[in-house]
């Protein structure tokens, strides 16, 4: 009996002994056996070292290109909404800017029968830069209690301020501050080369930030807090204005047809610009779609922090399937009216076409394995998220009404297509993320649920994703 149950005890600790062992394998680094291991599963032959030589000599996506997805490029399309002329942010995060203002343009110009209209980025992206920083500031005070390892906190310190943003930054910034030519405030060095100006004031915030909450916990009387935040702004204001130039309160300008004739000379402000030439509601007539299959679908939700101003709006929006997004986009392009529209631009993008295609690179192939996340567990580990903003504005249908293709109006300047994007239906399923809709487009079901309670997601949610 005694003889068993030793023996019953070494099997136990031989069996203990070896789920230890199991588990210290799995957690420690790579050892000497390890290595060997996986230098064994390397198998250098006369195919893999010709692979070998390619891809260390020449870019992935040089080698990863489908050949035969070259063939037969269609750059026809059944439904389309007449560009206005393609702009260029440069090297700035502005396309959420561009891409609104560009959709207001077109609606200006069909309207009014305008000739060629562009409006001044540089003159709402003055005031937006503004708001933000005011956002920051006053978000620091609020905050004041918490300390300085607090998630929020941590985040606000990581981004005080970003030259990227999304449609309802674009919203507000308008509706409060107007619009005006391009030619009434035309774009600076720093306007087209955002990142040195903005680490800048990105620095002086951090730095105002921690002075703000050294006054709370000194228990400083609310005014004096605000007193000071006003004063810190002040000289924000002053490196925008020395960096982008000062917004003009008013100006004089002249109307011209589609045709080239003057029509008449007045003088106007930002606000009474834009009431005569647009004057449509952006924060009310409108509808933010999103499609994200990482979250339950038909219910409203919200992004805290994610907005331009204080006062401003958080980005909330109806999260869809995808076809019920394609649905609301096929009407509106129908009704020759463009949408705001962001993706995931960076993948599987051929620049030389200007076509975005799940096919046009096929990595899986050239690296001997496959990625087979989908979209829900992209947006779930961070590897696909909103990226660029951009017009849609073309829809390819074939016999039976179903998108084959689709184009947006880019703001990179000329380029493939005359500067616009041809997207495969393929890959908008899996990379297009959000999509702004004028309310006369969305189903009953999606006005309904924008009278619910939103759901409100915290700053760092993989949601909040600026366009840049």
């Amino acid at each position: 009996m005694k003889h068993i149950n030793y023996l019953h005890r070494a099997a136990i600790l031989c069996f203990s002994a070896g789920m230890i062992f199991s588990i210290s394998a799995q957690t420690k680094g790579i050892d000497a056996g390890m290595l060997g291991r996986l230098k064994s599963t390397y198998k250098p032959d006369s195919q893999t070292k010709a692979l070998r030589n390619a891809v260390a000599s020449n870019s992935i996506d040089v080698l990863a290109v489908n050949a035969e997805n070259k063939n037969n490029f269609d750059t026809q399309f059944s439904h389309k909404v007449p560009g206005k002329g393609i702009t260029d942010q440069k090297r700035s995060g502005r396309c959420w800017l561009f891409t609104g203002l560009n959709v207001l343009r077109s609606q200006m110009m069909n309207k009014h029968d305008l000739g060629e209209l562009k409006l001044s980025q540089n003159y709402n992206f003055f005031y937006d830069q503004l708001e933000k920083s005011n956002l920051f500031l006053q978000a620091m005070i609020d905050n004041a209690g918490r300390p300085l390892d607090d998630r929020t906190v941590e985040w606000l310190l990581k981004n005080p301020l970003s030259d990227g943003g999304q449609f309802t930054g674009v919203a507000d910034n308008i509706m409060k501050y107007g619009v005006v030519p391009a030619e009434v405030m035309t774009e600076s060095f720093s306007a087209e080369n955002t990142s040195r100006m903005s680490n800048l004031i990105a620095l002086k915030l951090r730095e105002d930030g921690l002075e703000l909450r050294k006054m709370v916990a000194e228990k400083k009387s609310a005014k004096a807090i605000s007193v000071r935040k006003e004063k810190m702004l002040g000289e924000i204001y002053r490196m925008l204005a020395l960096t982008l130039g000062e917004p003009p309160v008013e100006f004089t300008w002249t109307r011209r047809d589609s045709k080239g004739n003057a029509i008449d000379t007045r003088t106007y402000t930002p606000q009474s610009f834009y009431k005569e030439y647009a004057g449509n509601d952006l924060k009310n007539n409108y509808v933010m779609l999103m499609n994200d299959p990482s979250r339950p679908f038909h219910r409203l939700y919200e992004i805290d922090f994610d907005r331009h101003s204080y006062d401003g709006d958080n980005w909330t929006y109806v999260n869809l399937p995808i076809e019920e997004i394609k649905e609301m986009a096929i009407k509106s392009i129908k009704d020759s009216t463009m949408m705001y529209f962001s993706c995931d631009v960076g993948k599987f993008l051929d620049r030389d076409r200007g076509y975005l295609d799940p096919a046009n690179f096929d990595y899986a192939s050239l690296m001997g394995t496959e990625f087979g996340m989908d979209k829900a567990d992209r947006i779930r580990t961070f590897a696909s998220a909103s990226s660029h903003a951009m017009t849609l504005m073309a829809v390819d249908l074939d016999s039976v009404g179903k998108p084959v293709k689709w184009m947006v109006e880019n703001s990179w300047g000329p380029g493939a297509n005359d500067g616009h994007l041809i997207m495969s239906d393929k890959w908008f399923d899996e990379y297009m993320f959000r999509l702004v809709v004028d309310k006369k487009y969305a189903s009953p079901a999606v006005l309904d649920l924008l009278k619910t309670k939103p759901e409100k997601l915290p700053a760092w949610d993989p949601m909040f994703s600026p366009e840049n």
